[in-house]
């Protein structure tokens, strides 16, 4: 018989709760037996937010607290072999000038260090790719942070054969160091 009578008054509480949702009334609350309301306390809000109810409706609402701390800037390191910061292109003979010539760009990664970089750059034999070196050009190059330097790597070389000439540019050395 319990069971009978409790089936009313829970699907009485359904309709009612259903009723009032349609014209926007459920809050937080609880309908006790007979008829009773209670507030229900809400869950503790998550990490970082704050609790204060809604002006005027009295259900609880979330605003986020924001706070800063700046993490410690790590040491700057470096590498002092720089060739990942060199660039080269357009390899080529100038035939009027007889030389061998190679551009060669460096960018400093660093935004607070200026580097002084130790360059050293071969046009090697190509073929045949025996190790011979036609020539070396070292230069050493300042670059401020953030900055990219671009030089021309020269050498003097007068092609005595009456073969072509198969070479090729390669930067051998970029020793960085701080300044």
């Amino acid at each position: 018989m319990a069971t009978t009578e409790r089936r009313p008054v829970r699907a009485a509480i359904a309709a009612a709760t259903a009723a009032a949702g349609a014209l926007g009334l459920v809050g937080c609350g609880a309908l006790l037996p007979g008829g009773h309301a209670r507030q229900v306390t809400p869950p503790p809000p998550p990490p970082g937010y704050s609790y204060s109810p809604s002006p005027g409706y009295g259900s609880p609402s979330y605003e986020p607290t924001y706070s800063y701390s700046p993490s410690p800037t790590p040491e700057e390191t470096y590498d002092p072999d720089g060739r990942s910061d060199a660039r080269g292109n357009n390899c080529r003979y100038d035939l009027s000038a007889r030389r061998l010539e190679y551009s060669v760009s460096v960018t400093n990664p660093s935004l607070t260090k200026t580097f002084k970089y130790e360059m050293a750059v071969n046009w090697m034999k190509a073929r045949p790719a025996d190790g011979t070196a036609f020539g070396l050009h070292q230069r050493s190059i300042i670059v401020r942070p953030g900055q990219t330097e671009t030089y021309t790597a020269t050498y003097s070389y007068t092609n005595t054969s009456t073969q072509q000439l198969w070479f090729q540019c390669e930067i051998r050395r970029a020793r960085k160091s701080e300044l």
